[in-house]
């Protein structure tokens, strides 16, 4: 692995973290990968669910995550795995793009209690040439990025962003089927007042707010 190469997923972890609802005791990772991102939700709410439907995935969050963090193998669209109303806030960090948007937002939406939050980000189809402009800066910057984070892991000894040990046994979906427009009409008919925003560095974020209760 180059030491230029470095996490985009990583990068926008604390994009995530800035929609953690407060108060916040019980949380859902769906797609947990590795694990990297529950254990930051681990620092700062009391519990976590970390869902993942591949088992190499399991096997590696389990051994890094700390003990306020559960793991499960499981598919997040089979009957039964989540229960309804329990999580104060729903995350997904680039395994929404692996769901069809149909299936995956209502069972999010449900396993949510009112007023909780659910944000995610996921991987769009290119969208040329309405994103030109973006995917010109995010090239750029890619690079820049990349020589600045590997000069700070070299001279600082922290991790920079770097990709996690696991990184090349996550599941990738080379071509995701949806551009981010696609994406924001999905999810305001799924999720009425759903806010859909690209990123940069090719992703998306969806932030949604479930009403109150009554």
């Amino acid at each position: 692995m180059s030491r230029f190469a470095w996490d985009h997923n990583a990068y926008y972890h604390r994009t995530l973290l800035r929609h953690l609802p407060t108060p916040c005791a019980d949380v859902l990772d769906v797609g947990c990968g590795a694990g990297a991102f529950a254990t930051a939700l681990a620092a700062r709410v009391p519990h976590v669910d970390a869902l993942d439907r591949s088992p190499e995935m399991i096997a590696a969050a389990q051994r890094t995550v700390p003990a306020n963090v559960t793991c499960v193998r499981a598919d997040f669209l089979s009957d039964g795995v989540v229960p309804e109303g329990r999580y104060d806030a729903v995350f997904s960090v680039t395994a929404l793009h692996h769901m069809t948007l149909a299936d995956a937002l209502p069972r999010m939406a449900a396993a949510l209690r009112p007023g909780g939050v659910l944000a995610a980000i996921a991987l769009p189809r290119t969208d040329l040439p309405r994103e030109l402009p973006v995917e010109f800066a995010a090239f750029a910057a890619q690079r820049v990025f990349a020589a600045v984070f590997a000069v700070a892991r070299a001279t600082s000894g922290g991790d920079w962003y770097a990709r996690e040990p696991a990184h090349d046994e996550m599941p990738v979906m080379l071509d995701p089927s949806l551009t981010t427009r696609q994406v924001r009409a999905g999810a305001t008919a799924a999720l009425p007042g759903a806010d859909v925003r690209r990123l940069l560095f090719w992703r998306y974020l969806l932030v949604w707010r479930k009403p109150p209760a009554g």
